[in-house]
């Protein structure tokens, strides 16, 4: 069984769930979506031999919303990087799905030292991303959601109908995959608790801010170079992040250390639980292969 603890960084605290005993692998959740979304790695990491910790990301609880409602993507890397501290490592295994995987990129990035490598889900870096998207009017189309994060009345949209948007971005996303009741029912658990959906959309509103210094620096982040071993997996069905568009944002050059591109067949967006058997098999030996 999963223990449940909590993480610090400075004022802010940030429920976890742990399990096994061994190299640390870290799991950065994205949206919309909870630390629940790694129960099936978390079982399978500890059985072969890693400790594996799942965190509430920021604002994802009242405990870990900033007075200074700061969520730029340098607060978020440093987040990680405290935790890691706490946790009482100097290096781990960073594995994150969507925004997870960016908030990946970033700390590879800033904290280069503590990474020993990353694993990224469904989200390219940012860079690569923008500059496909311009070239896919269905990926436009497909991101069409970020925009509509912008507006004032975004925050009561999602919470209508009993999430029922943020309900239809589950099933969208990964339109061949019968989303289990259980999974809808955490991440609407998690949206419901006082603060998460404003913390969720800033997330959002701050990834494009391009005028103030903390935005500036933000953006200069998600551009840099990720210089540790990274392994890149998506689904041949996301609906989010298109196939094509995932596998043309990547630049093997940003990857100094190594890249490895990965597409499975029969996965939308959520490819970790649409096909747990074969993500985790790959997780594993993309593991074992940078373990010292």
């Amino acid at each position: 069984m999963s223990r449940a603890l909590v993480l610090r960084h400075g004022p802010l605290a940030f429920s976890a769930l742990e399990r096994g005993r061994g190299p640390l692998v870290l799991l950065l959740h994205g949206f919309p979506d909870t630390p629940n979304t790694w129960q099936l790695q978390l079982g399978t990491l500890a059985d072969a031999g890693y400790r594996a910790v799942a965190v509430a990301m920021r604002g994802y609880e009242p405990s870990s919303q900033p007075a200074d409602g700061n969520y730029q993507l340098t607060a978020l890397a440093d987040d990680v990087a405290a935790w890691i501290e706490q946790l009482g490592e100097t290096r781990v295994h960073l594995v994150g799905h969507d925004w997870g995987a960016a908030v990946g990129y970033a700390t590879a990035a800033r904290h280069a030292s503590r990474i020993a490598s990353l694993t990224a889900l469904a989200v390219p870096p940012a860079p690569g991303f923008a500059a496909q998207m311009l070239r896919s009017p269905i990926q436009i189309w497909r991101s069409r959601y970020i925009l509509r994060f912008q507006r004032a009345d975004a925050a009561e949209r999602l919470r209508a109908h009993d999430f029922a948007w943020l309900e239809a971005l589950w099933r969208s996303w990964s339109p061949g995959w019968d989303v289990p009741a259980e999974q809808l029912a955490s991440a609407k658990r998690q949206f419901a608790l006082p603060g998460v959906v404003e913390a969720a959309l800033a997330w959002y509103r701050q990834g494009v801010d391009s005028r103030t210094d903390a935005g500036k620096a933000s953006r200069a982040l998600a551009a840099a170079s990720v210089p540790v071993p990274t392994l890149a997996a998506g689904g041949l069905d996301d609906a989010c992040v298109g196939a094509r568009v995932f596998r043309r944002s990547f630049n093997a050059a940003s990857f100094p250390a190594g890249l490895r591109l990965e597409q499975l067949e029969d996965a939308g967006h959520f490819v970790h639980l649409e096909q747990p058997a074969r993500f985790n098999a790959l997780l594993l030996d993309w593991l074992r292969a940078h373990s010292r």
